[in-house]
């Protein structure tokens, strides 16, 4: 019995894990996907605006910094700073504090 219960919970943990995952995948999507539709508003703006001279391009280039952060946080280094990595330094301070 306690076996089946050890499953339970082990099921339980690898489904809160999956839910992190995929909502850190949707938020980068939701990323990307804001980014793709305020830069080609940026380019409609430049293009009708000012043609002699393209700006858009910087805008695009520093967000585009932030979104492979996103990216490779998300899908590289998924635990790069994230959820586990603060369980482990609250325990890891935690045990510091108590063995002072």
């Amino acid at each position: 019995m306690e076996n089946a219960k050890d499953n339970g919970t082990d099921d339980q943990n690898r489904y809160r894990h999956a839910r992190a995952r995929v909502r850190a995948m949707r938020g980068f999507y939701i990323h990307l996907m804001v980014y793709l539709l305020v830069n080609a508003g940026l380019i409609t703006i430049n293009v009708l605006m000012q043609r002699d001279g393209w700006w858009w391009q910087w805008a695009a280039f520093s967000w585009g910094i932030g979104i492979v952060a996103h990216a490779a946080t998300v899908f590289v280094f998924p635990g790069f700073l994230g959820r586990d990595w603060e369980r482990r330094k609250i325990k890891e301070i935690m045990s510091r504090e108590r063995d002072e």
